[in-house]
């Protein structure tokens, strides 16, 4: 047995590349062991419980704290989370709540081959209109911090589920979307995933 919890994780993660430019992502979260807290899938559709109405909340949430970033479709799963979003490097004055930053993540990011799409792994440049204010790495981080202590609200006054150590994965999946073509096929992926579990290795546990 491995105990180094390094082992096997991989970055894709461009070297060099300033993840605070202008540009469409496609992340992916999951939740640590892969234990369904959301919700459930039934006839091909995603049914929110308590606990994933919060997560849908939270992700609501983001343009308020970093008004740059655009939310595009989504999807929540039971044990994982599926989004496109757009950072526009276009910063709007006064932004919604004056809470700081968390502490940006800083080891890199797992792949994204488990996914399993043709997505067009082409490296380059993203679109660099403007310098932006959040980037990625800090937009998840937050989410993650505000989900998890929601969760742990609902685990202590709600009988939520309990989870161990944290709720969501270390790190989360990562792919910059060059063009139209590849964010049509990522979107058909992100909105049929309930409906195409048996190929999306992440729902398994």
């Amino acid at each position: 047995m491995n105990d180094n919890p390094l082992h096997n994780r991989h970055s894709i993660r461009l070297k060099g590349y300033d993840y605070s430019k202008a540009g469409a992502y496609f992340i992916t979260i999951c939740v640590k062991d892969k234990i369904h807290f959301f919700g459930k899938i039934e006839n091909g559709e995603m049914i929110l419980n308590d606990a994933g109405i919060m997560i849908d909340k939270w992700w609501q949430k983001i343009p308020e704290k970093f008004p740059d970033i655009e939310l595009c479709d989504y999807q929540i799963m039971p044990n994982h989370f599926h989004a496109i979003i757009i950072n526009t490097g276009i910063v709007r004055a006064d932004p919604v709540g004056a809470d700081p930053r968390v502490r940006p993540e800083t080891e890199s990011s797992d792949s994204n081959e488990s996914l399993e799409i043709n997505i067009g792994q082409t490296h380059g440049s993203a679109p660099t209109d403007a310098d932006m204010d959040s980037p990625l790495y800090a937009v998840v981080q937050w989410f993650k911090t505000m989900s998890t202590n929601e969760y742990i609200h609902g685990v202590k006054k709600l009988g939520w589920r309990p989870f161990y150590g944290k709720l969501w994965q270390r790190n989360y999946y990562e792919h910059i979307i060059r063009d139209e073509k590849s964010y049509n096929a990522i979107a058909d992926y992100i909105n049929n995933n309930p409906a195409n579990l048996a190929n999306d290795n992440l729902y398994l546990k």
